[in-house]
């Protein structure tokens, strides 16, 4: 055996003889998470939440009176805040502002691989989530942005673990290559493990496990979109990998979506002009 393998299943037995989270869910944000999530989202108990969290208040009421969104009126409650804004906008800024707290860390090797899938899983998430806008397959924008969002958080959890172990044994030395196969090769199971763990609804378990197989379940269209989507940021180099001459339309997942060049052209000029997607 390896010294890598011998890595690789210590590591994985070690993620899998423990009960471990995240900080991106915290009960807070978690139940704010799933409300969002429903058809019918309850304004009082989004406000309610909301207020419960002073940065996340802050934050919303300075996108709600930016030049973007401004009024006639300064927005000075939550309240109102989510009225200007519209239920869609306040789940993306909640999840951006949540997620991109738990996409950083002590060690620096780490937090610059972090900061790589932060992008990545941000660009999936818009990009899924556009798609689904666009196409008509019964698809909630909400739904396709948290699938793209959540699908490597195995990776994530990787790199959470390995970062503990390295706090805990400073004679632990792991060069990037075997961080990165790790990642690769573990991050598709020990996500759905994660997701299913805490009960997260299945849909999102599944694109978690299912995003890389060859093939894949033809009427799973959050699992499509979000495939697509990972490829489109592989194309554009958002995040770890950087494939240029990916032939996007050519891809079975865009074939079965019927995707046209504009609509491709769509996401990848706003993927390419939102800020904070690259290095």
């Amino acid at each position: 055996m390896t010294d890598n393998s011998a890595f690789l299943q210590a590591l994985k037995k070690h993620i899998e003889a423990k009960q471990l989270s995240l900080p991106i869910f915290d009960p807070v944000s978690m139940r704010l998470q799933q409300e969002l999530l429903k058809k019918d989202p309850s304004l009082a108990a989004i406000e309610k939440l909301i207020c419960a969290d002073q940065s996340l208040s802050s934050q919303l009421l300075k996108i709600a009176n930016s030049s973007v969104y401004r009024g006639l009126v300064d927005s000075t409650t939550v309240r109102s805040a989510l009225i200007r804004l519209g239920i869609s906008e306040v789940f993306r800024i909640v999840l951006t502002n949540v997620s991109r707290k738990s996409f950083s860390d002590h060690d620096r090797q780490i937090d610059g691989i972090m900061k790589r899938l932060w992008q990545h899983s941000m660009g999936c998430a818009f990009a899924a989530g556009m798609l689904s806008s666009s196409l008509d397959f019964g698809v909630f924008q909400q739904e396709a942005f948290f699938a793209g969002l959540l699908h490597d958080i195995g990776k994530l959890l990787i790199l959470k673990v390995v970062s503990d172990k390295k706090r805990t044994s400073k004679a632990l030395n792991v060069g990037a290559p075997l961080l990165l196969e790790a990642m690769d090769l573990l991050h598709a199971e020990q996500g759905y493990r994660l997701l299913c763990q805490i009960q997260m609804p299945e849909t999102f378990a599944l694109v978690a496990r299912d995003h890389h197989l060859e093939e894949f379940a033809s009427d799973n269209y959050i699992l499509i979109l979000v495939r697509i989507a990972n490829h489109i940021c592989h194309q554009m180099g958002i995040g770890l990998r950087y494939d240029p001459d990916l032939d996007l339309l050519a891809l079975p997942e865009a074939v079965h979506l019927g995707l046209s060049r504009t609509e491709v052209d769509n996401v990848q000029d706003f993927l390419a002009t939102t800020s904070g997607l690259f290095a």
